[in-house]
């Protein structure tokens, strides 16, 4: 590897503890990113003469919090000149010098402010892969099919959002805690939702978006141990991700679960998941939602094949989930198990009732759905319209190419019926 691969691979393993460790000495998570930069700028300039140093890690950590430090002395100084002539400058804290022992707190404090809820949900997600996921503004874009200026003007008006609100950098403890957690939570979900089905694009799945979400949940984990839904969302993403390659076909097809090759299921996730789980359900008394829906996966893990999947459990975990956290989504993913378990006709009424749910109208899984239940009760015509309206809907090609494939087969079958 040349010396500017490795500083850039160093720099991507080790960005998040960087920012993390000097954004607690200025207290400002846009001027830490700028300092971890200037700390990169400098390695790209000296490694290449001195060498790449035994710990290039600590060598950049040491680096950036030397350039914090003389940043907020000088502060500190101009604020002293300020106040000799008379004028006033708002504090600037002290200069902190934290330990190893402190880089998990720095981690933990910066994943709580990346994900404050005072920022929107596109912000939230934006500012995490940026300064957690080490990604930079046009992996970020191509990832979610956005422009770079797009995210880039996300990022920093996030930042800028950030310190006109005056969010203190700093892990929240009481109330706060838990509406800040639910936050952290929610974006490692979206993030490995957008990568495991892709919204848009010609892609059906990104890997890589999965695996930027593995990583932040990991770490999360390590920093919280005693947060049982922690451990759940953990548990839920290690085994859907085990699943990935098994989802697309050889052209990048969708496959969907009921054909899914399970020899190609990597089951080291599996195994993964299973152990969080376990850690979830041993730390926490009442399970939360992301570990109802990771004990929901373990059913389809468990099941060497598709048929022998115990959807009775799957719909009862299913009831449970809707009732902690009512949903049309989730009541749409019930009716699928209970048609699973007790047949089409009581699951159409379930989706039936749906119909007129506005958060569903224009939710293309649901008459996907409605037509596949259609077409088990031999419903042929009634399925092609419901398979093709679903195809209208969705924005991802591959899984619109799978619905209208869907639909010509309904209506192929609608024809002999007719016959």
């Amino acid at each position: 590897m040349t010396t500017l691969g490795a500083v850039e691979a160093v720099f991507r393993i080790e960005s998040a503890r960087i920012i993390a460790g000097v954004a607690r000495i200025v207290r400002d998570v846009g001027i830490a990113e700028e300092i971890a930069q200037d700390a990169l700028v400098a390695a790209l300039e000296q490694w290449p003469e001195s060498g790449v140093p035994d710990n290039p890690g600590a060598w950049l950590m040491a680096t950036a919090k030397h350039r914090a430090i003389d940043l907020v002395r000088r502060k500190e100084n101009y604020a002293r000149k300020l106040v000799e002539v008379g004028r006033t400058l708002e504090d600037v804290p002290p200069p902190e010098v934290s330990g190893p022992g402190d880089i998990d707190d720095d981690l933990l404090r910066l994943i709580f402010t990346a994900c404050h809820p005072v920022l929107s949900t596109d912000a939230r997600i934006a500012l995490t892969l940026r300064l957690l996921g080490g990604l930079t503004t046009e992996e970020i874009a191509r990832a979610f099919l956005t422009a770079d200026a797009t995210v880039a003007q996300r990022i920093v008006r996030a930042k800028r959002s950030l310190a006109k609100a005056g969010v203190a950098f700093e892990v929240p403890y009481g109330p706060d805690r838990s509406a800040r957690l639910d936050s952290v939570l929610e974006v490692i979900y979206l993030i490995f939702n957008e990568g495991y089905s892709a919204t848009t694009g010609d892609d059906w799945t990104r890997p890589a978006l999965c695996e930027d979400a593995l990583r932040l949940a990991r770490v999360l984990a390590a920093l919280m141990p005693q947060e049982p839904e922690v451990h759940g969302l953990v548990a839920l993403v290690e085994i859907q991700a085990s699943r990935i390659a098994a989802r697309v076909g050889p052209d990048g097809e969708p496959v969907l679960l009921a054909d899914q090759i399970r020899t190609r299921w990597d089951q080291l996730l599996i195994h993964r998941g299973f152990s969080a789980l376990s850690r979830a359900n041993a730390v926490g008394d009442v399970p939360g939602p992301y570990t109802l829906q990771a004990a929901i996966a373990a059913c389809h893990a468990r099941a060497v094949r598709y048929e022998d999947t115990d959807w009775r459990t799957v719909a009862t975990l299913y009831g449970q989930l809707a009732a902690l956290v009512p949903s049309p989504v989730v009541e749409l993913n019930r009716a699928v198990a209970v048609a699973m378990a007790d047949g089409p006709t009581p699951a159409l009424a379930l989706v039936d009732a749906l119909v007129s749910e506005p958060a569903l109208k224009e939710y293309h899984l649901l008459p996907s759905v409605r037509g596949d239940l259609l077409a088990r009760l031999e419903r042929f015509g009634e399925a092609r319209e419901e398979f093709a309206r679903a195809a209208a809907l969705t924005r991802n090609e591959k899984e619109r190419e799978l619905l209208l494939g869907r639909a010509r087969a309904a209506g192929v079958a609608a024809s002999d019926r007719g016959a």
